[in-house]
């Protein structure tokens, strides 16, 4: 059974900084490209940053410069360390799987409120 599960998430300051971290497990990770999505109150889910299985990174204009994503395929895991936080990067935040030869996969999201 596959999972990815984020966590991470929470309540905090405007110019702070979180880091979330997305666990996978039932996939040979290290095949999967993986996106960390968000989804606002009321707007559709957007992509906010992509690693592939080699390792090269893409991000939205809207976070570049302010988010890192970064993969460890000896845990399993993927982190989006967020810096610089407005209240525009309030959303439940998503972490996706995706491999040529095999389905998505999709966590359960982690909710990340910024707010004073």
């Amino acid at each position: 059974q596959v999972q990815l599960v984020e966590s991470g998430g929470g309540l905090v300051q405007p110019g702070g900084s979180l880091r979330l971290s997305c666990a996978a497990s039932g996939i040979t990770f290290s095949r999967y490209d993986i996106a960390w999505y968000r989804q606002a109150p009321g707007k559709q889910r957007g992509l906010v940053a992509t690693i592939t299985s080699s390792g090269v990174t893409n991000y939205a204009e809207s976070v570049k410069g302010r988010f890192a994503i970064s993969r460890d395929n000896a845990k399993n895991t993927v982190s989006l360390q967020m810096n610089s936080l407005t209240a525009e990067d309030t959303a439940v935040y998503v972490c996706n799987a995706r491999w040529i030869l095999d389905r998505n996969y999709w966590g359960q999201g982690t909710q990340v409120t910024v707010s004073s």
